[in-house]
């Protein structure tokens, strides 16, 4: 089966070579970024009843055309199920994949697409109603498991029961909306998939109060942004998009502050924000784009706090998700 995915996607690869080569280019020419996202998931990316997106992807997609075209509303959103992905990157309907996406090694190298780091770090986890009495995923022998397919969580959990000689019954389905109803419809007795979303699906349910996340977690599931393999220039533009929300959090810089700090700030703020610093131009982009990017949408901790954590419905906290001098795995290179 692995084989005839492979095949597949190198299939759409060539296919696709042509609007591969020059993405920034295209996408200016278009005028806007085509960035395929989850079709519903509160807090990463969803549409109000206005048809308006938001979220915390919703804000990476923002955040790369401020980078990339000068504007954050220049955007076009695709809302794409798990099985579908893959395929509207590779075929060129997507410019960037920005929808709660696990980095794998098979994905990395099979499927013609390249991660550009990671926005979220995640791992899976079950829901059940508190009603059934279970505090741990160790008792639920015998059960029946609601979850997607396309997605890593099948395997996950075929790993771990195995190990832990469980037994238990999958009904997974193609679309998130449909698991989550069927799980809150009481055709199964958990729901697992990654953490975040898990915290972001019960807000869905009828009366929340009675669902717990149970507290193991069974995988490490980085979460990132892919783009098409075979544009250097373009997968530079994200992935350096992705360490300037980081690094503007790490010198304190942010959305409300950045247009001051363009006079006021100290030498590393002003350098970062495009004063007196060319090195925008070897992406392709403004010197100013940093800038951009910060002033649209703000640093990464802001956007986190906004939609996952504590100024949110979800209130997640950051955990690993924190900047690596406080404790977390958030790291970026040097944005100079």
């Amino acid at each position: 089966m692995e084989t005839g995915i492979s095949a597949l996607f190198a299939a759409a690869l060539l296919a696709g070579t042509a609007t591969q080569a020059a993405t920034l280019d295209v996408a200016k020419q278009r005028g806007e970024l085509r960035c395929g996202v989850s079709q519903g998931v509160l807090g990463f990316s969803a549409p109000d009843d206005k048809g308006e997106w938001s979220g915390f992807d919703i804000d990476f997609c923002r955040a790369v055309a401020a980078a990339a075209l000068g504007d954050a509303d220049q955007v076009k959103y695709v809302p794409l199920s798990t099985k579908e992905r893959f395929t509207a990157l590779q075929s060129g309907e997507v410019d960037l994949l920005s929808r709660q996406t696990t980095w794998t090694l098979s994905r990395d190298t099979d499927l013609g697409m390249s991660f550009v780091g990671v926005t979220y770090y995640d791992g899976q986890a079950f829901m059940v109603r508190d009603d059934i009495g279970v505090k741990s995923v160790k008792e639920l022998s015998g059960a029946s498991v609601c979850t997607e397919t396309g997605t890593t969580t099948e395997q996950n959990m075929a790993d771990y029961f195995s190990a832990n000689k469980i037994e238990y019954k999958v009904i997974a389905f193609e679309k998130a909306d449909q698991t989550i109803q069927a799980f809150n419809a009481g055709r199964c007795d958990v729901y697992s998939t990654d953490a975040s979303a898990l915290y972001s699906q019960r807000m869905t349910l009828n009366d929340p109060d009675r669902f717990v996340v149970l507290p193991e977690v069974i995988s490490k599931e980085p979460l990132g942004p892919a783009v098409r393999q075979g544009d250097d220039q373009w997968f530079k533009v994200v992935r350096w998009t992705l360490f300037a929300m980081v690094e503007a959090e790490e010198l304190g810089i942010t959305m409300e502050s950045a247009a001051s700090l363009l006079e006021s700030g100290t030498v590393a703020q002003k350098r970062f924000l495009g004063v007196d610093n060319e090195a925008g131009r070897a992406l392709g982009l403004n010197p100013d784009w940093a800038y951009q990017v910060v002033s649209a949408v703000g640093n990464y901790g802001e956007i986190f706090e906004r939609h996952l954590g504590q100024a949110s419905a979800l209130k997640i906290d950051r955990g690993l998700n924190k900047l690596w001098n406080a404790g977390g795995l958030i790291y970026a290179p040097p944005v100079r």
